[in-house]
């Protein structure tokens, strides 16, 4: 609840960044969470564009969806000739581009990526103000909600619980995946750890922990040295004594309804543990 009025407040100043008129007739989206909210929330005809990666299944909740619509790699002059009447872009993303469409007379609205549930909320409202589609986000962010409701744990044990992503990455408790963790009725050892914006873990870390639940993330195909960690026979020795769970990333990445896939395995992996004899 701490931290549900200042996302609130965002959304709103997000929304009233851009002028009052009516929704904007050619949308292109450069960034991966930006291009969900367009599609989950635009109108008919209302997209010009997405960014390559919404098509990307690996990373998007909606990658079969986004075949529908043309895609670009964010270049400037790729994005002005599409002549959008607004661009959603993320505020790490396509700086350059998003400088440079400013610059031109663009309308441009940046939106964070979201670092709690209420972030999300704030988002997903943002942008349905952006688009003209209030009525939509309002109902998109109550279907998240009653979805929430429903996946919640109840008060009682609460098993500790480690994300390992490549790397050693794990989310603290002020990240979405961190968020979700407790949401589900676990115990985030990156919390004792005092990583509470997410952070590194070491083999060692994980070991003396021995946490009831490990999450872990999905290796992409292809090489990859940070991911060499997933198949150290340290970490699967760990597993085999744990229970362990591996949502799939592009469900929790963005703020949109897809979390909830995240929060029912979670949840699911967590009842096993409390319930088991």
């Amino acid at each position: 609840m701490r931290r549900a009025l200042p996302a609130l407040a965002l959304a709103l100043a997000l929304a009233l960044a851009l002028p009052a008129a009516a929704g904007p007739r050619r949308v292109v989206s450069l960034n991966l969470c930006t291009d969900q909210l367009a599609m989950l929330l635009a109108a008919p005809g209302q997209i010009a564009a997405l960014s390559h990666v919404a098509r990307d299944p690996r990373a998007s909740a909606m990658a079969t969806e986004a075949r529908r619509f043309p895609v670009t790699h964010g270049g400037a002059e790729e994005v002005f000739a599409l002549a959008p009447d607004l661009v959603l872009a993320g505020t790490y993303t396509t700086r350059a581009t998003v400088g440079l469409l400013r610059r031109l007379g663009v309308s441009v609205l940046e939106v964070p990526p979201p670092d709690s549930v209420a972030a999300a909320r704030a988002a997903i409202l943002a942008v349905g103000a952006a688009l003209g589609r209030e009525a939509a986000a309002v109902s998109v962010v109550a279907d998240l909600d009653r979805g929430l409701a429903a996946l919640t744990a109840p008060p009682g044990p609460r098993p500790r619980a480690a994300i390992v992503a490549a790397g050693g990455w794990t989310g603290g408790a002020a990240t979405l995946p961190g968020e979700l963790l407790a949401r589900a009725g676990l115990a985030n050892l990156a919390a004792e750890l005092g990583l509470a914006a997410g952070g590194y873990v070491t083999l060692e870390e994980l070991v003396l922990a021995r946490p009831a639940l490990l999450v872990l993330a999905r290796p992409y195909p292809g090489a990859s040295r940070a991911e060499d960690l997933l198949a150290h026979p340290a970490l699967r020795a760990l597993a085999a004594g744990a229970r362990t769970v591996s949502p799939d990333d592009a469900d929790w990445v963005c703020g949109t309804p897809h979390l909830l896939a995240a929060l029912a395995a979670l949840r699911a992996a967590r009842d096993a543990i409390t319930e088991a004899p």
